[in-house]
């Protein structure tokens, strides 16, 4: 029998710059510092950090490829030097203890490491990528929903602190109907004072529903929202952020990536023998982690629906001694980052029971 020769995949080609830039941005200017092939330096320098100028001294007339490291200038600057021509390195900041952690720190050095790590191999950056213009126009709509949700808590702790400087004390009551309730139990002498904080948690309660019907639309765009928020304790919101975030489910290659990709995965600090237990790494997008923590009390609160998962924090809390409560809330945060995941990839919705399907069969 005649073997046949199994044909190897052509190798894909790996673009080697004839010059490589690292790029150190600021809010109206940035430095850069660019290598030759040697990797020799052969041009610093300062420009505008503005489209004029950074068109003007990137043109593409020479395709480089360019370092620089996420922040509030790189989502819109490596998608103008992509349309140039050239190829973007946006370096993970919290992944480069060599240039936020160094004794020699300035925005000329910064730039010539990026260049220098860019130039030796890009993995040592950690890259990561942006997601397009539209989503992030979508995410801008939860993030001003948190600024203004974070702005209402404030001025009703404020106004309970200012009640209670004076001996009284507000009832309990949800924060959407904080302004009525609590207008009969402020004393006398302090409603004049009291009267225009009140009146900004009414407004920003108006503003707030506004940004949730807005958000509650957003599944039309987005399916899979609709899919995430079968699980109980998951809303609009909570859904929204988690899609508009990981931007896709390849972002990670497995499911359980997804409770480190969001901080939820204690920190490693393996040595010889010594394997200490140690919190969470608390790293990655710090808002939908305080959103998967949310929907993780309510879970596990007297409201949640019964579930594989809410049993199971249950019995982590049970067993946990004083703390078992908080590492349980956790536990359940990372389980619901995973399971999110896994739901949003193989596109399947939320099943209390995954051994309930095959009793009903």
């Amino acid at each position: 029998m005649k073997k046949t020769s199994k044909v190897k995949p052509p190798t894909k080609t790996v673009f080697q710059p004839a010059v490589t830039v690292g790029l150190d941005l600021g809010d109206r200017h940035s430095h850069y510092c660019m290598l030759n092939e040697q990797r020799e330096v052969i041009g610093q320098g300062r420009i505008q950090t503005s489209e004029a100028g950074l068109s003007k001294h990137f043109p593409g007339a020479t395709r480089m490829r360019i370092a620089l490291e996420a922040g509030t200038h790189s989502p819109w600057v490596s998608r103008l030097l992509r349309k140039l021509g050239h190829q973007l390195i946006v370096a993970n900041p919290r992944k480069l203890r060599a240039i936020t952690s160094s004794e020699s720190k300035n925005d000329r050095n910064d730039a010539e490491k990026l260049a220098r790590f860019a130039a030796q191999d890009p993995k040592l950056l950690s890259p990561i990528q942006h997601r397009s213009e539209q989503r992030q126009l979508d995410l801008n709509l939860i993030k001003a929903r948190a600024t203004l949700v974070r702005a209402r808590t404030m001025l009703i702790n404020a106004l309970r602190g200012l009640v209670k400087s004076a001996g009284g004390r507000l009832p309990s009551c949800s924060t959407e109907c904080f302004a009525e309730r609590v207008r009969a139990a402020i004393p006398a002498p302090l409603r004049a004072v009291c009267a225009p904080l009140l009146a900004q948690i009414s407004g920003l309660n108006l503003r707030i529903d506004e940004l949730d019907k807005h958000i509650g639309k957003l599944d039309k765009k987005y399916p899979e929202i609709k899919l995430l928020r079968t699980v109980p304790g998951v809303g609009p919101v909570v859904a929204s952020c988690y899609v508009l975030t990981l931007d896709g489910p390849d972002a990670m290659e497995t499911n359980r990536q997804a409770g480190a990709f969001l901080g939820l995965r204690p920190r490693q600090g393996q040595s010889g023998d010594s394997d200490p237990q140690r919190g969470i790494s608390k790293t990655g997008n710090t808002y939908l982690r305080s959103l998967l923590v949310q929907s993780a009390q309510y879970i596990l609160s007297r409201h949640g629906a019964d579930s594989a998962l809410r049993r199971w924090g249950l019995k982590l809390a049970a067993s946990g001694g004083k703390r078992g409560k908080k590492r349980a809330v956790v536990a359940v945060a990372r389980k619901l980052a995973v399971m999110l995941h896994s739901m949003w990839k193989n596109k399947r919705s939320f099943e209390p029971f995954v051994h309930s399907v095959g009793t009903a069969a």
